[in-house]
């Protein structure tokens, strides 16, 4: 795909909060946030970015009747059926007993949440970059600059220029008709990271940066990281 119209961009986040509210996912989900161009008002929506904050799985909530007939552990019972580890620990056990398709594990062979969110809400072939985070969006913004600083990687980046769709089981129907409408008045991404403090020269070269990673990027994209 090359992208989305904008009211297709728009109608597809809507299916994403509808499956966030829906459905059982890996790990809890407290906010999806729609980033940059969609939220600028473009059309079309080159690639669309999301940003999911959700809970470390820190006990697993799932539920007792789900487990299986033999009473077997789950992070067992997935790595004898998958070789992925980590059921029942970093995902939720009855989500992966639902949505056995949408297992998916980092490199060291353990279930990573951030692509299990990714397999289960997204198609392969979108032009989607999708984020997620156990910190709030505003609160991780500031972070990864810290980091893009230090480390001189500005891809790192996360767009300051965020529209809160969802948060805590209540969704925003008035971020929905803006984003519809593009009745939100944003910066440019430079003119954005000058307003976190980057000065003027630096705000421009890292937007040119981020930029530039993102037309590299095709079909699905996901990061996760935790603060």
């Amino acid at each position: 795909m090359s992208g989305f119209a904008r009211d297709m961009a728009v109608n597809r986040l809507e299916r994403l909060v509808n499956t966030v509210e829906d459905e059982r996912l890996p790990v809890p989900v407290r906010e999806v946030w729609a980033v940059g161009d969609v939220a600028l008002g473009l059309d079309p929506v080159e690639r669309l970015d999301v940003y999911i904050t959700k809970d470390i799985l820190m006990r697993d909530d799932s539920d007792p009747a789900t487990a299986s007939a033999d009473d077997a552990d789950p992070d067992s019972q997935f790595r004898d059926s998958h070789g992925i580890a980590g059921v029942g620990k970093t995902v939720r056990a009855d989500w992966a007993r639902e949505f056995p398709q949408y297992l998916r594990a980092n490199a060291n062979g353990h279930a990573a949440p951030e692509k299990c969110l990714a397999a289960h809400l997204l198609e392969d072939d979108e032009p989607i970059h999708l984020e997620v985070c156990n910190a709030p969006f505003e609160d991780n913004v500031t972070q990864r600059l810290r980091g893009a600083q230090l480390r001189e990687d500005y891809t790192q980046l996360l767009d300051p220029r965020g529209v809160c769709l969802w948060a805590d089981g209540t969704r925003s129907d008035d971020a929905f008709r803006k984003l519809r409408d593009g009745e939100l008045a944003l910066p440019t991404l430079s003119r954005a990271l000058e307003m976190l403090g980057l000065d003027g020269d630096e705000a421009t070269d890292a937007a040119r940066e981020l930029h530039a990673w993102r037309d590299r990027q095709d079909g699905v994209t996901v990061r996760g990281d935790v603060v």
